[in-house]
């Protein structure tokens, strides 16, 4: 089948001039008929002519040549300035070509700064574990350790007052007090303090956030996270806590006012940031305040020559006593940990 249709091919141009291509004719334009046109090259205009006025081989604005284009079916041409930016931008990022090595990173450091391992293991907070480690009551490894800022590594024998001390999970329980318990972890005259009321809350060593008085009843938070403790008992944080107070008369509306526009004592003034009246007979108060020096409500009223008969906190740091009766405890849920981490 091939060579017939080869014959026939032979037989259909038979008969016809076979031209070669230097004897075709040419049509005045510099190219020959029946011949495909040639590329012309960027640097090679002779024997081409153009339809317009431009001088032959004048280059393009939308598209100029680059000045190292090479020569070639596929000239180069200059980056605009939107493609050079963009690169640019790629670049800086670490991306692409001629991206920057990434820098070594640095090491973390080794170890638990020993202020931290202490208020962890259930001491103190770490404020006070500075002072402690000042005081050269800290030992490690049977040596006792001054420095601020001295971690503590994988192994470390951390001891206290003889007392070997451990990097225990954090733990956080909310009490509602009773009267008669005193706010401490450790009583010489045998009294009974909170932690008898929480022993039973796991083998981690807690420590009350803050101070509750022997009949002041209420809301009291103990932890071993030093951190969150420091945190807590700082007055620049300004900690809400709402207390109910129920006096032995009631409070005249020159004393509410007085109470109102804040009070000075010895140790300085105390600003209430809220006092309203809860009876009719104007013997209970409720007080939000976020200062939290010593026995600071009942010296207020005190100042004012009444007497406190009960003393109750009924909201600290976003906490209530919903569902907690008097004497028991509960582990905080973790969005209650998560707020007072986040509380600002």
């Amino acid at each position: 089948m091939r060579g017939k249709q080869g014959n026939y091919r032979g037989k259909r141009n038979e008969g016809k001039k076979n031209h070669s291509d230097d004897d075709r004719p040419n049509d005045g334009k510099g190219y020959q008929k029946g011949k495909r046109k040639p590329y012309r090259s960027n640097d090679d205009t002779e024997g081409f002519e153009r339809k317009d006025n431009r001088k032959p081989g004048k280059r393009s604005k939308k598209r100029p040549f680059a000045d190292n284009a090479p020569k070639g079916n596929r000239p180069a041409y200059e980056k605009s300035d939107k493609i050079k930016k963009a690169e640019a931008k790629y670049a800086s990022k670490g991306k692409g070509k001629g991206k920057r090595r990434p820098e070594p990173s640095k090491k973390p450091e080794q170890g638990t700064r020993l202020n931290k391992y202490i208020a962890n293991a259930g001491v103190c907070s770490r404020r006070d574990a500075d002072k402690l480690i000042a005081a050269g009551d800290i030992k490690v490894n049977n040596t006792v350790i001054t420095e601020m800022g001295f971690r503590v590594n994988k192994g470390d024998k951390v001891t206290y007052k003889g007392k070997k001390l451990k990097n225990e999970k954090p733990v956080y329980v909310l009490l509602n007090k009773p009267k008669d318990f005193i706010t401490t972890t450790d009583d010489p005259q045998q009294r009974k303090t909170v932690m008898d009321l929480v022993s039973q809350a796991g083998d981690e060593r807690i420590f009350p956030v803050g101070r509750l008085d022997r009949q002041t009843t209420g809301l009291l938070l103990l932890t071993n996270d030093g951190e969150l403790a420091e945190k807590l008992a700082h007055p620049a944080n300004n900690i809400k806590k709402v207390y109910q107070v129920d006096l032995d008369k009631p409070i005249t509306e020159n004393d509410f006012k007085a109470i109102q526009e804040g009070i000075k004592l010895d140790d300085g003034p105390v600003e209430v940031d809220e006092v309203v009246v809860l009876d009719k007979d104007r013997q209970i108060l409720g007080l939000e305040i976020h200062i939290g020096r010593n026995r600071i409500v009942r010296r207020l009223f005190e100042h004012l020559g009444y007497d406190v008969v009960r003393l109750d906190r009924v909201y600290y740091a976003g906490l209530t006593k919903k569902d907690l009766s008097r004497g028991h405890w509960r582990y905080l849920t973790e969005e209650e940990v998560i707020r007072l981490k986040y509380l600002r």
